[in-house]
């Protein structure tokens, strides 16, 4: 609330404490609403897992986990989302090296096959 107090904006994350949470801290990011692809969500998907990964590494945490960002509500189609989450996460561990554990905490089994198949196809 500090940081942004009209709300954290979109490509942004933020790091609260976990409260009753088994965890230390927890990560806040916005990902985009989906217009159609042409209103720079794809750059603000990628900023908004890259932000989450940064304040992650300067807070020392060790592990991280992400839900598919923006696929429900926020209608972005999964297989972009997918191919944007993965190879914005890769290249950043490809880069930075750490944090040592990236999971990615999936709704269902169709989002978990996409994301696999993205995955094997990135490789």
């Amino acid at each position: 609330r500090e940081k942004y107090p009209q709300g954290c904006p979109t490509g942004e994350a933020v790091i609260t404490g976990a409260g009753q949470l088994p965890a230390r801290h927890v990560i806040h990011t916005v990902g985009p609403i989906w217009q159609g692809g042409k209103q720079g969500e794809p750059d603000l998907l990628a900023s908004a897992y890259r932000r989450s990964l940064e304040v992650a590494v300067d807070h020392s945490c060790q592990s991280i986990a992400f839900p598919s960002l923006s696929t429900g509500a926020y209608g972005y189609p999964l297989d972009l989302a997918a191919r944007t989450a993965l190879r914005t996460v890769m290249a950043f561990l490809r880069e930075r090296k750490q944090p040592a554990q990236v999971r990615f905490v999936l709704f269902d089994q169709g989002t978990l096959d996409t994301f696999v198949r993205t995955l094997e196809g990135l490789q």
